[in-house]
């Protein structure tokens, strides 16, 4: 008998209009809208009095206005690419994996087209694995050219990790397939490349461009170590990433240093 009551409640006429929808048809037309079409929505059921859709007409303005303010955010980000925007294309460069004890660098160079939106695009460090992945694969999909650089361990150990850092950058740009015309780089200044170099201090978190290559180093990065774990578990690779976790010293005390192991960097652990 109560059911039926609430089934009926749902169903009420409002203000000239028949209202035979249910508030949980209602809230499917909401959850599978896009942005115009949840819009559309708002000014359909503006005159549904029902709790029910009050609610869902209140979380889909707070939705609306996080996207705004996302939005929003994005524009900033975009002063660089915006400031250079006339010298054509414009590329973002930014690595991963300087401070493990094991693993490769990873370098990532990416062009981003103009006005290119990507939501919630952000310094990799600033984003969960779960979003990361799902950037990656829309930062692929939208970029107009994607490099990627890997210096492995031994190469690290030769010539030190901040020449390995420059090596993968410069590795990552030939890997573009176009030129760039101008490289916006978070912090350094590469040697020896005669483009035109911007370097930006915490630039992942201040340029949409380097954001993204920040996204491509860390997530294949991320991937070659989950790979490594496979052939190596004992050390933990996949939880860690080669970063010096109290688990990872543990594993390299216990089992002496894989061959991935950066010998130049783990002298003080043995």
């Amino acid at each position: 008998m109560a059911a039926n009551l609430a089934a009926a409640a749902d169903r009420i006429s409002v203000k000239g209009k028949n209202m035979s929808e249910s508030i949980a048809q209602i809230r499917a037309k909401f959850a599978q809208a896009s942005e115009n079409r949840k819009k559309e929505l708002m000014e359909a059921y503006a005159g549904d009095s029902r709790k029910g859709v009050c609610d869902l007409l209140q979380q889909a303005r707070r939705d609306l206005d996080r996207l705004a303010a996302e939005r929003e955010r994005l524009e900033t980000m975009r002063t660089y690419e915006r400031e250079y925007a006339h010298l054509g294309l414009v590329c973002g460069i930014d690595e991963a994996g300087r401070g493990p004890l094991a693993g490769p660098v990873v370098a990532g160079a990416v062009i981003l087209p103009p006005d290119c939106e990507i939501l919630y695009l952000n310094d990799s460090k600033q984003l969960s694995e779960k979003r990361r992945e799902q950037l990656f694969e829309e930062i692929l999909e939208k970029a107009t050219a994607v490099g990627v650089g890997i210096v492995g361990p031994a190469r690290i150990d030769e010539i030190n990790i901040l020449q390995a850092d420059y090596e993968a950058m410069c590795e990552a740009i030939g890997k573009l397939g176009v030129v760039p015309s101008v490289l916006l780089n978070d912090a350094v200044t590469i040697p020896q490349v005669r483009i035109p170099q911007v370097p930006i201090i915490h630039g992942d978190a201040k340029s949409l461009s380097i954001a993204a290559a920040s996204v491509i180093a860390k997530v294949t990065r991320d991937r070659l170590m989950v790979e490594y774990d496979d052939i190596m578990p004992e050390y933990g690779f996949a939880k860690h990433k080669g970063y010096g976790t109290a688990e990872h010293i543990t594993a390299l005390r216990k089992y002496g240093p894989s061959p991935i192991h950066r010998r130049s960097f783990i002298g003080n652990f043995l």
